[in-house]
């Protein structure tokens, strides 16, 4: 069996954005020589995520908005975290929209369903960030 690691590193310029991360984890797959296995890709940091949805504008802005009324970013004074911090929203929001998405891989290719894009969301954004890509198979 192989085993290929990768790290991303994404450095979203506001507080929160999504980033489709698609065509680098097609390139990881291709760097790895897999053709037959699993792609784990996880955000390593507690305030953001990485997730499978659509890649349609219109979406993302619904998922910004119904965020924001799950965890709304202020006051900051709402949250016991928030203290020598201001991101509690963003912990909430990443445990909304999950760490990680493990997806199939088939004759080289992302096994994904129709429309299914592979996205990286930022909850806390405006410094580097990590992103794990794990392939293992034959």
């Amino acid at each position: 069996m192989k085993s290929y690691r990768k790290e991303l590193w994404f450095n979203v310029p506001r507080r929160r954005g999504f980033i489709n991360i698609t065509g680098e984890l097609e390139n990881c797959l291709r760097e790895s020589g897999v053709r037959e296995g699993l792609l784990l890709c996880n955000a390593m940091h507690i305030t953001a995520s990485v997730f499978i949805n659509d890649n349609e504008s219109g979406l993302h802005a619904d998922f910004e908005k119904w965020l924001e009324k799950l965890a709304p970013e202020k006051p900051y004074s709402q949250y016991a975290h928030n203290g020598a911090e201001d991101n509690a929203d963003a912990h909430l929001k990443r445990t909304v929209m999950g760490r990680e998405v493990v997806v199939a891989l088939t004759e080289g290719r992302l096994d994904l369903g129709p429309w299914e894009q592979i996205f990286y969301g930022e909850f806390d954004g405006m410094r580097r960030k990590r992103v794990l890509v794990k392939i293992i198979g034959e």
